[in-house]
């Protein structure tokens, strides 16, 4: 499904995924931003600050994982506080215990896009998997042909 690049933000929901964020911003070639958080717990997180155009944009969050749910749904609450029109995420893993299922449904967080790395029933929630296996394939590959498998994994700019 294509997306509206000119009208988007790439965001880091935390300064520690700077890195990755950058690396998808520059790849799309949309502006970066980010929130800063303050965690109030080991599964609570009180977002306090962002940086980064929000208003009228639609917001693609990328994190490494998710297992609660809380430091992307506290974003996206101040994401969309601020203006922004729909906030999406991508993780990489995806690991929802059922505090994380239940901060989904409240639909704070329009949609979180996953891989298929860990199995996860995602019923009713708004979560769209994709495939690994085209990349692991081509990486078998690569490797019974003994060509190189590090080009698969590089991102420009991380």
């Amino acid at each position: 499904k294509s997306r509206d690049v000119q009208n988007m933000t790439i965001f880091s929901p935390d300064v520690g995924g700077m890195k990755m964020a950058n690396a998808y911003a520059e790849v799309l070639g949309c502006p970066l931003g980010f929130v800063a958080k303050r965690r109030t717990g080991a599964s609570t997180v009180e977002a306090m600050n962002l940086v980064g155009e929000v208003e009228g944009r639609e917001i693609l969050m990328i994190d490494d994982m998710t297992e609660t749910a809380g430091t992307l749904t506290a974003a996206a609450k101040i994401l969309k506080e601020r203006g922004a029109k729909k906030v999406s995420a991508i993780v990489s893993h995806c690991v929802l215990n059922e505090t994380g299922k239940e901060r989904l449904r409240q639909g704070i967080l329009d949609e979180l896009i996953t891989t298929n790395t860990v199995n996860i029933d995602i019923g009713d929630l708004p979560i769209k998997k994709l495939s690994v296996a085209p990349l692991l394939g081509e990486a078998i590959r690569r490797t019974n042909t003994d060509s190189s498998i590090s080009s698969l994994f590089q991102i420009k700019g991380f």
